[in-house]
């Protein structure tokens, strides 16, 4: 991703940047505006790979944000020469004026090679923040939040997956979202930078990958256009769905707690769907993590279809049981195969 010879990042705020690199700056911009105060006005990182997606997006932050932008490019090590083409993206936006650092990670865990990855990359983000209110901006387009809602459809993960990605998740900051990525092509060209194709995004290997040039493809082609903007129109009506139940069921929950239990009788009268985001809020604020829906399901049944039955397995050899007209989480009295 070597830059051509006289490029500066000074053009990037010039009328000469081009239409598209000002809708990148104006994407950054706006999304900024609706930063709490401190994330709005402390120093900023971007996620960079050298990507068309990456590239562009720090270019017109560092051009919207003087002084305040640096990149952080992770190098996840899962090709020949991952280290020489990181160190190439840092020497390259170096030369354009931003200041960058390599993020050296180690890919490893459970989940697959994708899952791990972004792990190990969203870990080195986090830690790459030189204020604790720094926010981090990441590249994700209109397409990638059109490939998240497609791929929480298949796998039937439920609304807050097919929600998508928010704009804001502290400290994640996501500009480009109502940003095709045909627009962050056209900015780079616009600027004269060259950008790197990784391989992995042409890698029919993974599941993204054959969404994104076999699946979306065909159902523009069926459904005459126009999919990716109503995916992400239907993820957005999510959101604000979501939003609406979530404050209910912390009204809920604030009737029904009690100490570290949960009133199951302030429970019953209230919709399934309150009740659920109530129980799964409250099992992660207990220490349960990793739950699947037929462990929500099997936990709301405890107060919906109650009829003395036991308690309820959950990972981390935890069980859940209802009480004295309570729900307890407790240590699970037999031991687990696995320890699970």
């Amino acid at each position: 991703m070597a830059a051509p010879r006289g490029l500066r990042a000074r053009h990037v705020g010039t009328s000469r940047a081009g239409t598209a690199v000002a809708r990148l700056r104006l994407a950054v911009r706006r999304t900024l505006a609706e930063l709490p105060a401190e994330a709005a006005t402390a120093p900023v990182v971007v996620g960079c790979s050298g990507g068309a997606d990456s590239l562009a997006l720090t270019l017109a932050a560092a051009a919207e944000l003087p002084g305040r932008v640096r990149a952080a490019v992770v190098d996840h090590g899962l090709q020949d020469g991952s280290a020489a083409h990181a160190e190439a993206v840092v020497t390259a936006l170096t030369g354009l004026g931003v200041p960058a650092a390599v993020h050296t990670v180690v890919v490893d865990g459970p989940g697959g090679t994708e899952a791990a990855a972004r792990r190990a990359r969203y870990a080195a983000l986090h830690a790459a923040r030189p204020d604790p209110h720094s926010p981090v901006l990441l590249a994700h387009t209109l397409d990638d939040q059109a490939e998240t809602v497609l791929l929480g459809l298949g796998r039937g993960s439920g609304p807050r997956s097919i929600a998508g990605m928010r704009t804001w998740d502290a400290p994640w900051a996501r500009p480009l979202l109502d940003v095709r990525r045909t627009v962050t092509r056209t900015a780079c060209a616009e600027l004269g930078v060259r950008v790197w194709n990784d391989p992995h995004n042409d890698d029919p290997r993974f599941t993204r990958v054959r969404l994104r040039h076999e699946v979306l493809p065909l159902l523009e082609d069926v459904l005459a256009g126009g999919v990716a903007e109503a995916l992400t129109r239907t993820a957005a009506q999510l959101r604000d769905d979501g939003d609406a139940l979530d404050a209910l069921a912390d009204r809920v929950r604030q009737d029904a707690e009690h100490g570290p239990d949960l009133h199951a009788a302030a429970l019953a009268g209230v919709p399934p769907a309150v009740r659920r985001r109530v129980l799964r809020a409250w099992l992660r604020d207990a220490g349960v993590n990793d739950l699947t829906d037929l462990h929500l399901r099997s936990s709301d049944d405890l107060v919906g279809r109650w009829r003395g039955q036991g308690g309820i397995a959950l990972p981390g050899g935890l069980d859940l049981v209802r009480r004295d007209g309570r729900l307890v989480v407790r240590r699970a009295e037999t031991p687990r195969p696995g320890g699970g």
